[in-house]
């Protein structure tokens, strides 16, 4: 037996899940907080400071390497694109690069 979406309210969650949820949204903002206060006890040489630099786009790059392996030539294109990008551009820069990339290449039937 299935139910039609018109009988399924919207907000169908229980309280522990929205409890789960906020305890979530809080111990990120926490940890995000907590890295913030903390790093200003840190003396930082530039080893370190390039090591933490190197974090974005190796991130980006985890994030978006299995779509160039598992999709087409256009995802493919787009992904060394934004590889390229992230070297030298900051990430939202060289996330847009990617999909505008990817979004040119689709338009042009590849």
């Amino acid at each position: 037996m299935t139910l039609a979406l018109d009988t399924v309210p919207f907000f169908a969650l229980s309280a522990p899940t929205v409890l789960a949820i906020a305890a979530m949204a809080v111990a990120t903002v926490l940890t995000r907080l907590a890295g913030l206060v903390l790093i200003r006890h840190v003396a930082l040489g530039p080893r370190m400071r390039r090591a933490l630099n190197a974090i974005p786009p190796a991130v980006l790059m985890a994030v978006i390497a299995p779509t160039a392996l598992a999709t087409g030539p256009a995802e493919t294109a787009a992904t060394m694109v934004t590889a390229l990008a992230a070297t030298r551009l900051p990430l939202l820069a060289a996330v847009a690069t990617g999909v505008l990339t990817v979004a040119l290449l689709r338009a042009g039937g590849i």
